[in-house]
């Protein structure tokens, strides 16, 4: 008889996760197939990703991050705001929380409805003649471009992640456009997923960095496919950004079981 799966369904501007309560360590983690199949839209749950709340010791929970294709990821900004929202549902904590990801610690806690995600100091950006590149917890390609509504981001987005200089480990691409004095909108090619996703969490954290090498000041205003988001932050001395926050909605969208 088949083994039942509990599972529940997030979504963080648009950017859905399957989020499994691992504390008992029932799930096969190395199941890179099953991982996949679940992600798949038309044979499985369908997802951009898989996420594992675990216990950690000295931590309230890890959280362990998959992309669509069932390998496991980097860090997932909106999945991680995701994943604490399940954990306060789960009764993990109450306003704040500390907790254990694949590139390191978080801190995060909950206001007027939106999840504040505090994401790693960035201390090293990369400048091009027509774009930046810089690590988030995830790689991220930024480049400005116009008319950004109209512009072909799969394509263009596919080409540079498996370009010469970023097949072999990926990247994922961002594409910006300042539409207001502390406003950009942001569309992503998420590498993992092998698509424009409707939102990315460390991509818009990127983005927000990149633009204050142009001028924009904390606080800046996120506009993705998938709705709004925040990013503010702090730049040192030392031309380090520390206090990073990407702040923003994440919900529930449906609890069910499926048979593995």
């Amino acid at each position: 008889m088949d083994s039942q799966l509990t599972f529940y369904k997030y979504q963080g501007t648009g950017n859905d996760f399957i989020m499994i309560d691992n504390r008992s360590v029932m799930f096969d983690a190395q199941d890179e197939a099953r991982i996949a199949k679940l992600c798949h839209r038309r044979f499985g749950i369908g997802a951009d990703g898989l996420i594992l709340l675990e216990n950690a010791e000295g931590y309230d929970f890890r959280m362990v991050y998959f992309n669509a294709n069932g390998k496991e990821g980097s860090m997932c900004g909106n999945g991680g705001r995701c994943t604490v929202q399940f954990a306060h549902h789960l009764g993990v904590f109450t306003e704040k929380t500390k907790f254990i990801a694949v590139d390191g610690e978080h801190i995060a806690y909950l206001k007027n409805d939106w999840i504040y995600l505090k994401m790693q100091e960035v201390s090293e950006i990369e400048t091009q003649k027509d774009f930046y590149f810089l690590d988030t917890g995830s790689p991220h390609y930024v480049a400005f471009v116009k008319n950004l509504p109209e512009y072909p981001v799969f394509q263009e987005g596919k080409a540079i992640r498996y370009n010469e200089r970023f097949a072999e480990k990926g990247t994922n691409v961002n594409f910006i456009e300042k539409i207001a004095p502390q406003k950009l909108q942001v569309r992503t090619y998420e590498r993992g997923v092998e698509d424009e996703t409707y939102s990315c969490g460390t991509g818009v954290t990127a983005a927000a960095l990149v633009s204050s090498l142009e001028g924009m000041q904390s606080p800046i205003q996120i506009q993705t496919l998938g709705g709004m988001l925040e990013v503010t932050f702090k730049r040192n001395e030392q031309a380090t950004f520390e206090e990073i926050y990407l702040a923003g909605p994440a919900q529930k969208v449906f609890e069910g079981k499926i048979n593995l």
